[in-house]
């Protein structure tokens, strides 16, 4: 299991705060990037590498899923 005590936390600007679906990503972990719930923050969380990350967000922009 990864370590993700030293993780620093952050939500979209774009999240509004109705309680809507909500994601945070922690980047400043060497070597990965963590994702979970900001509704359930003590719940699971997914690592990706950094390239399988900036993947996903050129995949998510591309399709206009993100900007």
């Amino acid at each position: 299991m990864t370590d993700l005590t030293g993780a620093i936390w952050r939500k979209s600007t774009r999240s509004g705060g109705n309680g809507g679906e909500c994601v945070e990503v922690a980047t400043n972990l060497p070597g990965i990037v963590a994702v979970r719930d900001s509704k359930d923050t003590t719940g699971p969380m997914l690592t990706f590498t950094p390239q399988a990350w900036a993947g996903f967000i050129t995949a998510a922009k591309r399709e206009g899923l993100v900007s």
